[in-house]
């Protein structure tokens, strides 16, 4: 034999490739307390590489100065973003006053001071005309998008633009605690409500200027505070990651649920609406089908029928 034959093979000086895992089919949610100064754009990128997740997305932005209840979808759950966005969010934070910021935090650049302080009287005085449906403008670093652009880039890039003010919800909007220069604060609040506008709205009407030092969120939707998953736990190891994750049906537990046949089922599946026989349905109105325990789609009744909006591909 010759020596060719028994040659090493050439060497090309390369390192080796090191091949990524394929991306898992995962479905159902994290209810994760943010940490200060984590972004939710991190905080999600960082749950999808330690889940090795296909797809991944969360239900509100939460500010990086801002702690607590960012609710995380995979894959199927996150058809349910949306419902769960449209819940009701509740928050505790704390304003001090005198200083106006461009950001209405801490972060901002000072752009109105006062030496007026409010009286814990004026204030509980001046709340009751926060609570209800309220005309709010957003914040200008905010992640509303101005011509296709968030507006927090745009204000970064030092651009001059308008937010129009919006309708939003304010439930319940109740003073805590109180010194010379700050009050904290509880707040329940509808979707696209803005806390800092709140603290920067009252520190206007209060004369005294205020900006936010603390935040956090308590609730969105059927996702609570007292029962989240920190972001150091979920890391610490595949099982803390396990018990964190939650169904999909989760996302959809302040729904009414209607409890489906595989008939049934199929039907959704085929995009027809489901004539519901009998009495024992809830109301018309939201509401989800599962079959088996497993949820089949969302959508509404309405005339004797379930009508679905979306439709999940989960195995029953």
């Amino acid at each position: 034999m010759s020596d060719e034959a028994n040659a090493e093979p050439p060497t090309t000086g390369r390192k080796p490739q090191f091949r990524r895992p394929p991306r898992l089919e995962v479905n159902g949610w994290v209810n994760l307390d943010k940490p200060v100064g984590v972004t939710s754009t991190q905080a999600v990128a960082r749950l999808k590489r330690l889940f090795n997740a296909k797809k991944v997305g969360h239900a509100g932005t939460l500010d990086p100065l801002a702690s607590g209840v960012l609710p995380i979808a995979f894959g199927e759950a996150t058809k349910t973003v949306p419902i769960v966005q449209d819940g009701a969010k509740a928050y505790e934070f704390t304003v001090r006053w005198g200083v106006e910021t461009d950001t209405d935090d801490a972060e901002g650049r000072v752009v109105a001071t006062a030496d007026a302080r409010p009286t814990p009287a004026e204030i509980e005085a001046a709340l009751p005309r926060f609570v209800g449906v309220i005309s709010q403008t957003p914040p200008t670093f905010s992640a509303i998008r101005i011509a296709g652009e968030r507006a927090y880039d745009l204000a970064r890039d030092g651009e001059t633009f308008e937010i129009a003010p919006r309708a939003v919800v304010i439930h319940r909007f109740a003073l805590v605690a109180a010194d010379r220069d700050e009050a904290c604060f509880e707040a329940d609040c509808g979707k696209g409500a803005y806390v800092r506008a709140l603290a920067r709205d009252l520190g206007r009407t209060l004369g005294c200027h205020g900006h936010v030092v603390f935040l956090r969120r308590l609730r969105v939707g059927p996702f609570r505070a007292d029962a989240a998953t920190g972001l150091e736990a979920a890391e610490a190891s595949a099982e803390a990651r396990a018990a964190a994750l939650l169904p999909v049906e989760a996302g959809l537990a302040e729904l009414p649920r209607l409890a489906i046949d595989r008939n049934g089922a199929a039907t959704l599946r085929r995009g027809q609406k489901l004539l519901l026989r009998g009495d024992a349905y809830p109301g018309d109105g939201p509401a989800y089908a599962s079959c088996f325990g497993a949820p089949v789609a969302f959508g509404v009744i309405e005339d004797g029928y379930f009508v679905s909006t979306r439709v999940f591909n989960l195995p029953l």
